[in-house]
Order: structure tokens, then sequence, then C-alpha cells
């Protein structure tokens, strides 16, 4: 997929305030640091279209953007940052999972994770929570660069065989790093071929 055009459209934090019309929609979504503004910039080919922070938590809205004037990429708070407070951590989780249960044009989650780390309870019941709820999801795993090969093989191997432990099967993943761009082409034409196939049912 070639990026033509890769503008911010709207924030809110009610599901209902989203865009109206069907466009196919994307959502982006992870745990608070994984890497999420920097991964969405590096497959828009646009420095700045998502705000990279230095201080987790930042994203505390729901974020469209609409892609070649064709489809949506929405970027979605971090789940379960630990600074901040019990009662807008609430509300994120209130907003996200509203999102979730009522975005119809919603046609795939991406599950970012950083690929460094073991699993971690967090991102395994948020997958958890959007497989008991219908919700299709793939997983990205961010940050590449930062492992050497072996270690990377690994680290993917064991989140498998922990993901194996609750799940039929390994849901679809993606390996990438901002950094080098690793991984673009394949997400990118992932969701064309999606958009493709949704055309022409």
């Amino acid at each position: 997929m070639h990026i033509k055009s890769a503008e911010f459209l709207m924030s809110n934090s009610e599901v209902a305030k989203c865009p109206k019309n069907r466009l196919p929609e994307y959502a982006f979504i992870g745990r608070s640091n994984v890497g999420k503004s920097s991964l969405i910039n590096m497959l828009m080919l646009r420095k700045n279209l998502a705000k990279t922070s230095g201080r987790p938590g930042k994203t505390q809205l729901i974020n469209h953007f609409i892609i070649n004037k064709s489809w949506y990429l929405v970027d979605l708070p971090g789940y379960g940052y630990a600074r901040v407070s019990k009662k807008s951590k609430k509300t994120f989780q209130k907003f996200i999972t509203n999102y979730f249960e009522k975005r119809e044009q919603l046609v795939l989650a991406f599950v970012l994770i950083d690929c460094r780390h073991e699993p971690q309870p967090i991102d395994l019941e948020f997958m958890a929570w959007m497989g008991e709820n219908g919700i299709p999801f793939n997983i990205i795993f961010t940050k590449a660069d930062k492992l050497k090969p072996n270690a990377l093989e690994r680290n993917i191997e064991a989140y498998t065989k922990k993901m194996l432990e609750t799940w039929e099967e390994m849901p679809q993943y993606f390996i990438t790093s901002a950094s080098n761009s690793t991984g673009r082409d394949e997400v990118l034409n992932y969701i064309d071929e999606l958009n493709t196939a949704m055309q022409s049912s």
C-alpha cells in the first residue's frame, strides 16, 4: 500500500462522536510506552502525525486519522499505566471498552507488545477481554531492533507458548521496528488486503 495522504481528523473521548461514515477502521492500542506513536508515524511516513512523548500515558483520547481518504487509523489510549490515577484509568478503560463494543466500522485492532519483555499480565488480560467479546485483533511486536535476532525469536516463541495456554491458536502477528521500518510493508499490505476483500464482498 502506498500512503498518498494521512491526515488527523478528530480527537474525542466519546464513541458517539466518532466519524459517522462507514469507512473501514483499524485501531492501534497497547500498554503505555510500547512505542505506538513511533510505529504509527513510521507506517504513515510522517514525523509527527501521532504525538510521541517521553511521558507515557500521553494519548488520552480516541484519535482518528484518515488515510488515503479511504480508511481510518485510530490511535487509542495506552492501558494500564501506573502513574495515571485510578479514576482516570477507569475512564480510559471505560471509553476503550465502549469503543470496541460499539464501533461497528472497526475491522481489526492491532495490539502492540514490546518484544523485549516477557508476557505481561495486563496485555494477556486485555487480549483475553478482546477474545471474550469477539473483537478481532492481531499482535504487533514493537522495538524489534532492540534485540538480536536469536533473542527476538526466543521471546516470540515464549509469547506464543504463553498464548497457547489459553488460545486455540496464536493470533496473526507482525514484527516491527519504528527506527528501521521493519514490518511496515507487511502491516500495510495486510490492511490493504482486508480493505480490498471488503470492497469485493
